[in-house]
């Protein structure tokens, strides 16, 4: 059926050439730069995309001072979370959730400036 060939084709899409045995699986513990529908299948936890339009990639966590948005309700971002340690310092209202555009930066929580 077409659903079927579509999933076929998708997980071709999304397999890495030649994975490494017990490293990482055809859709899961993907490397920066490749293609993603979802951030639990990054190693990094971000799936990114720069527009609705894009096709997403992992992409590195956000460092301190760097724009980032808060956990998505979709699991793909347009900015990525902060990394380990630090907040995102964003307005987390349910609109800005449901509109993904509920960008801040990433501060330390610990640094009283």
């Amino acid at each position: 059926t077409t659903l079927s060939s579509c999933l076929l084709l998708l997980l071709l899409l999304l397999a890495p050439a030649l994975p490494a045995p017990h490293e990482r699986g055809l859709i899961f513990s993907l490397d920066i730069g490749e293609l993603c529908l979802q951030s639990a299948q990054c190693k990094s936890r971000c799936c990114h995309r720069l527009n609705g339009l894009s096709l997403a990639r992992c992409a590195p966590r956000a460092a301190e001072t760097q724009e980032c948005s808060p956990k998505s309700l979709y699991g793909v971002y347009y900015k990525c979370p902060c990394e380990s340690g630090l907040t995102c310092d964003a307005d987390k209202t349910i609109v800005g959730s449901i509109t993904n555009s509920n960008f801040g930066v990433c501060k330390d929580p610990h640094d009283s400036r």
